[in-house]
């Protein structure tokens, strides 16, 4: 099992730290890089059947940690909401725009705006969320983070690619069931937990499943993603069960949660979606 960074000494802190990081694929497989800022570009595999976005890869582009950084604390999220404007057609990149609203002792809160790097008043969505600090981290913290980040994974952007729970070893076993294997370095943060990133996608398919089924067709896009992180995953596997819901106008309304199989079914996420016709 992965360790947590809050049981490493002072002095091993920050190596552990950059291996860690170096080892986590969420960002790295998005393409985020801390030398091209905050852009992000739009491959096949962050678009639904529809043609339009995912709500998984904009809330790893734009992960709501209330301005907690691992250079500074350990750092945990608690809530993440994203309203998408636009399903970001035609779009090559997006950039992301955050700003803390407050920074406690433990709690913070933090929003960010989601828009075309090309286009920057074309706004494609809008994220809020909560996270908390669980640990206090040793001295000696400024440009460890930057400097242990591995470079983005080098990704192939074609029509058949790999989906992104498919790179993160989610696999289906019936309508709305999903899981995720037993922890490992790859999905974990630092403090020995599973990832946002795995998370949100697991989460998202499951959610994309049954509103799918129920809506009898896959020409939907999500327009609202609310996660609610509960409990830190650290075992495995990881399983979600949810359900679906008939709105007004042709919406879907479904509600998902992931639980640690490994840790006696434990709630770790719940989630709530919104899909319109495409």
């Amino acid at each position: 099992m992965p360790e947590d960074i809050r049981a490493v000494s002072a002095d091993e802190y920050w190596s552990v730290l950059r291996r860690k990081w170096g080892a986590l694929a969420s960002y790295r497989y998005i393409g985020r890089s801390h030398g091209r800022g905050n852009e992000i570009v739009v491959r096949h595999d962050m678009r639904n059947a529809a043609g339009g976005i995912m709500a998984a890869p904009l809330c790893i582009a734009s992960p709501e940690s209330g301005g907690f950084s691992d250079e500074t604390s350990v750092p945990n999220p608690i809530i993440a909401s994203m309203q998408i404007l636009d399903d970001a057609r035609g779009v090559r990149a997006i950039v992301t725009r955050g700003e803390v609203f407050h920074a406690g002792r433990q709690l913070g809160f933090s929003r960010t705006s989601v828009v075309d790097a090309d286009e920057p008043g074309r706004v494609i969505a809008l994220s809020s969320g909560a996270g908390i600090s669980i640990g206090t981290v040793p001295p000696g913290g400024d440009g460890q983070l930057t400097a242990g980040e591995g470079p983005p994974i080098d990704v192939e952007d074609r029509p058949d690619m790999p989906r992104l729970h498919e790179f993160f070893g989610g696999v289906r076993h019936s309508l709305g069931t999903w899981t995720l294997p037993p922890l490992a370095d790859e999905q974990s943060s630092p403090d020995g937990a599973l990832h946002l990133g795995p998370s949100h996608i697991i989460l998202e398919a499951a959610a994309t499943d049954l509103g799918n089924d129920r809506a009898g067709t896959d020409r939907l896009q999500i327009q609202s993603w609310h996660v609610m992180f509960v409990a830190r995953g650290k075992v495995g596997p990881f399983t979600t069960d949810g359900q679906a819901f008939d709105g007004g106008a042709g919406t879907v309304g479904c509600r998902v949660t992931l639980r640690d199989e490994g840790n006696d079914s434990r709630v770790i996420s719940v989630g709530s979606a919104l899909f319109r016709p495409a």
